[in-house]
């Protein structure tokens, strides 16, 4: 069901007329006016007080007038919009989308170019665009800057990483905003290539808790055809500016009208849970282009994938793992992981405990050298390696009801993968692999192009566009983090675009409050593939000269697979490692992957987040807690279950002397009976979580 009215249209107004735009509910307020020499500007109110002061807006072009001042007002039009819409696989069955919008169309007195700002007010917060309208004064055009602001009013606490345009896997600094500074983080940290231009250089989505209380969220919506937006912080001043990444020359976008940029999206709230919660950046997007999406299904997998992060097996035939051993044959070292006789013991695994997929890193030819050298003819993602048998793995899946997940790393080559790609598709679908994990560690081919350029967006748009005709999922490693494609093309059905739980591996790692911001942030575009479900927390279990670690308890890799929404969830430990722990694996072999709702129960960025969410056609129910380094303790009502019912609720926590660093593995399981009238204390330890089963009783 949908509606959208004209509420009213007004012509000629002076340049100075300010407009106002209210939220549904009335709580936000937009406010549109031109100022000094016909420059457009905004400002945002949350319950009457300013939240984000008078900030300009405008486009540079390369080579053309620009198109940021001298304007004047021809038309300005308000209308409202409500539907409720239902995502293809979500957090919750249906999905309201409801704003009031002003559409705003100038004109540039002296070029006579027209273009129209698009603003949309929602109750979680607000969105713009600009939108650039087909005209004889305007066709091919190259964007230059955009002079986009966001000025704040206050010195906020910041969670914060670097405007870096080939990585987004940085762990997060929480600072006050004053306190922004990329020279002093540091650079040690596992990331391969980075591309950090600036000092206070940021990205987004950037999450803020003003001293007041008010929380503040700064991203984007439905980034297409145009490259991805940092934001470039004011220390002193409190302000932001939209700074776009460039492409090999320099220039940010290459456009002809009609067209739009993505939306510049602004949440506020004085409850955390309402930015957690909120499908503000969905909504932002075009509905499915899919008419049918029966083949696009949630599922659990498991891989062979941590074997090679902690050492006990190499992507590569020869056993190198360096990625920098050219040789024309090499010879096995009895160290590969991807062989056939180790993929079938995953399926065997996979089939008896009830996951749907077996994900296989390594199988295919030239990891010995494909990393670090700009390499650009590296694999051609259709021969495998002499000893994986794709047939006749494929089979042994098949004939055990387990379909495998391909595995493309591109290591960067773009060029090189779009050659082959629709050979890797056909490969895929000769042997019914439903899903593609794609990677792109590395910098850059074509040479001098940024992960977060046009270039890219485009190329990882189009992947997700050409992997559809093939009815192929696609999970996308070191991409541009998602701004809600996945609306528009269901089968993008998760991404990493953050750091993941692999940096524990063999890095400094994830702090314990990491896991407690992504939801804040990187997840509000779309479901993030974090990998959870390590339980032999420390490196030292493999090596005793390994110092590294999971920074988190046993408990809240539990949690972490409802607090991490996904529709794609892998055990990422290895199967015998469940073997040992077989009360605990319970758990992740009982969690779902698809909801009929969330209810997001406590929040706070940084500290801690508690969400329940209910199995889609079922009356089951489950809850992830968990806890930055510190310990928490909490009393949760359970009133989000059915009135009436009984349920049998299984619960797995923190042992009392459980701490992520000293005492990671201590865990316990209880199970009580419980009905929508009753409470649930929660003893979180230090860096961990509590993971919960609400099973209904007959």
């Amino acid at each position: 069901m949908k509606y959208f009215f004209s509420l009213f249209l007004l012509f000629m107004f002076s340049f100075g007329h300010a407009q106002t735009v209210q939220s549904p509910s009335g709580t936000l307020a937009l406010n549109f006016k031109l100022v000094g020499n016909g420059q457009p500007a905004y400002s945002v109110n949350y319950k009457k007080k300013t939240v984000v002061l008078e900030s300009l807006l405008g486009i540079k072009l390369k080579e053309k007038p620009d198109l940021d001042t001298n304007f004047e007002i021809l038309t300005s039009k308000t209308s409202s919009f409500s539907e409720s819409w239902k995502p293809v696989l979500g957090e919750q069955t249906s999905i309201q989308n409801q704003y009031n919008e002003l559409n705003v169309s100038l004109i540039n007195k002296e070029s006579k170019v027209k273009m129209n700002i698009i603003f949309r007010v929602f109750d979680e917060g607000v969105a713009f665009r600009y939108d650039f309208p087909r005209q004889a004064e305007l066709n091919y055009f190259i964007i230059s800057d955009e002079v986009t602001q966001f000025n704040l009013t206050e010195n906020n606490k910041v969670f914060w990483i670097p405007g870096d345009f080939d990585s987004n896997e940085y762990e997060y600094n929480e600072t006050k905003f004053s306190e922004i500074d990329n020279s002093k983080i540091n650079m040690n940290n596992g990331i391969g290539v980075k591309s950090i231009p600036g000092k206070y250089m940021v990205q987004t989505p950037l999450m803020m808790k003003a001293p007041s209380g008010l929380y503040l969220n700064i991203f984007e919506a439905a980034v297409v055809n145009y490259p991805v937006m940092h934001l470039n912080a004011d220390v002193t001043n409190y302000k932001l500016k939209a700074e776009l990444v460039p492409n090999a020359i320099g220039d940010k976008a290459y456009l002809q009208t009609p067209c739009v940029s993505p939306w510049r999206t602004i949440m506020i709230s004085d409850d955390a849970r309402d930015i957690v919660a909120s499908k503000m950046i969905l909504n932002l997007n075009e509905p499915s282009k899919l008419d049918d999406t029966s083949w696009i299904k949630p599922m659990k997998y498991v891989g062979i994938w941590w074997e090679m992060h902690v050492g006990n097996s190499t992507w590569d035939y020869a056993g190198s793992q360096n990625a920098t051993n050219f040789a024309d044959a090499p010879k096995a070292s009895g160290k590969h992981g991807a062989t056939t006789e180790n993929t079938k013991r995953y399926i065997d695994f996979a089939a008896k405990n009830g996951f749907g997929g077996v994900l296989v890193e390594g199988w295919n030819v030239g990891w010995e050298d494909w990393n670090g050298n700009w390499k650009e003819e590296v694999f051609d993602f259709t021969t495998p390696y002499p000893d994986f048998d794709i047939a006749a793995i494929s089979a042994y899946a098949k004939a055990k009801n387990v379909q495998m997940i391909m595995h493309h790393e591109t290591s960067g080559s773009v060029s090189n993968y779009e050659r082959h790609l629709d050979r890797a598709f056909d490969l895929m679908k000769k042997h019914e692999y439903p899903a593609v994990k794609t990677g792109y560690v590395g910098k850059i081919i074509p040479r001098g192009e940024f992960h977060d350029g046009q270039s890219m967006v485009n190329h990882f748009n189009f992947v997700v566009r050409r992997a559809a005709d093939y009815k192929i999922m696609i999970n996308s490693h070191e991409s541009s983090r998602p701004t809600g494609y996945g609306r528009t093309y269901p089968n993008y059905i998760a991404a990493e675009a953050a750091r993941g739980n692999e940096f524990n591996a063999w890095s400094v790692g994830n702090p314990p409050m990491h896991e407690t911001i992504l939801p804040f942030t990187r997840q509000l575009g779309g479901p993030m593939d974090y990998t959870p479900g390590i339980f032999e927390i420390k490196m030292s279990y493999y090596d005793k000269n390994k110092t590294e670690q999971v920074h988190t308890t046993l408990a809240k890799q539990l949690a972490l697979y409802v607090t991490m929404y996904s529709p794609l969830q892998m055990a990422a430990d290895l199967l015998e490692n469940y073997e040992k722990y077989p009360d605990a694996f319970q758990f992740i072999k009982d969690v779902e992957t698809d909801w009929d709702e969330s209810k997001y129960l406590e929040a706070e960025p940084g500290d801690y987040v508690t969400v329940a969410r209910k199995t889609k056609g079922k009356e089951t129910w489950f809850l992830g807690a968990i806890t930055d380094e510190n310990a928490r303790k909490a009393e949760i009502k359970l009133d989000f279950l059915t009135k009436g019912m009984k349920y049998k609720a299984i619960i797995y926590e923190d042992a009392k002397d459980a701490d992520w660093k000293n005492n990671p593995i201590a865990y316990k399981i209880r199970t009580i009976v419980v009905t929508s009238k009753s409470k649930i204390k929660l003893n979180l330890a230090p860096g961990g979580g509590t993971a919960i089963s609400f099973e209904p009783i007959q």
